[in-house]
């Protein structure tokens, strides 16, 4: 559903769902050439902290800061910030050991997630449709993720690390969207956004005594631009859901994965393989017949709410 008081642009809202989709991955590729040198913790405190300037810079454009940033549930805004963290710091471990496309795909399995979750949390009645998205997906992820899951060498052991950190963030991030969906309610998108970068900078910040290190200059630029390009990627994301309906948008979401393989073959040398391919494309077929069913589901909920 469209933002209230912007009118349908679908195609301004798809190219800024694809410019968000494009910041978003060169943010992870920075955040992986960062991770050969700089623990976990502190890539996440960079990430946060260097996003919060450009947050408190959007607020500012649309009016009082403290209009802006005013909250009516902080608990809420706490357990948001909380998964939040677990989520960002999951997909960093895993990118730290696994390649760039393999964590792109496996963490599309948020949305098959948040099904699941909003039976469970929520009482929502999916039916024979979104259960089949949901099983097709999951087929997808353990094709993916099977290959990483043996026992062996320390590589393996540390693939499998890194399978189940992506496993764990995806689960972490279909959490927060079931949470944002209760948020949406009483507290303003700019608020959301500024709290989880503050919260999020500060558990990283507490990772401080556990092995910071002083980072090279090169590595301290990639972890000031993976702060930059979150915060972009997230204002760009965001705005494009003003103009175009998320079921419009969806099937470009997707596109991440055509832009995390290049990436990763020009900067990391990672050739995705063909069973990483075909669990990938499951995936993807996946999580867009959730978000066609879930257009049409609207669509209905629209029409009976229509005045006569």
């Amino acid at each position: 559903m469209l933002t209230r008081g912007h009118s349908a642009k679908p195609l301004t809202g798809i190219a800024l769902h694809i410019g968000a989709m494009v910041v978003l991955v060169c943010m992870a590729a920075c955040v992986k050439a960062t991770t050969v040198e700089v623990p976990t913790g502190q890539a996440v405190f960079a990430r946060a902290t260097f996003s919060i300037p450009l947050i408190l810079g959007w607020v500012a454009l649309q009016g009082r800061i403290s209009d802006g940033l005013s909250i009516v549930q902080p608990k809420l805004h706490l357990l948001r910030g909380v998964l939040g963290t677990v989520a960002l710091s999951l997909n960093f471990l895993a990118l730290s050991l696994l390649p760039l496309p393999e964590v792109t795909a496996i963490e599309f399995a948020a949305p098959l997630i948040t099904v699941v979750f909003a039976v469970l949390i929520l009482g929502e009645n999916v039916r024979l449709v979104r259960w089949s998205a949901v099983l097709l997906g999951l087929i997808g992820v353990l094709i993916v993720v099977w290959p990483r899951l043996g026992i062996g060498t320390t590589y393996e052991d540390a693939a499998r690390i890194g399978a189940l950190a992506a496993l764990g963030s995806a689960t972490a991030a279909g959490l927060v969207k079931i949470l944002l969906r209760r948020m949406v309610a009483t507290e303003s998108t700019p608020a959301i956004a500024f709290y989880f970068a503050v919260t999020a900078a500060l558990l990283g910040l507490l990772t401080a005594p556990f092995g910071w290190v002083v980072p090279s200059a090169s590595v301290a630029a990639l972890l000031v631009a993976s702060g930059i390009l979150g915060g972009i990627g997230q204002l760009l994301l965001t705005a494009s859901y003003r103009y175009a309906d998320a079921s419009a948008l969806a099937p470009f979401w997707y596109a991440q994965l055509l832009l995390a393989i290049g990436l990763g073959f020009f900067l990391f040398d990672e050739v995705p393989t063909a069973q990483m391919l075909m669990g990938a494309s499951l995936v993807i077929a996946a999580g867009l017949l959730i978000a066609w069913r879930e257009s049409q589901l609207g669509k209905r909920a629209r029409r009976r709410e229509a005045p006569l």
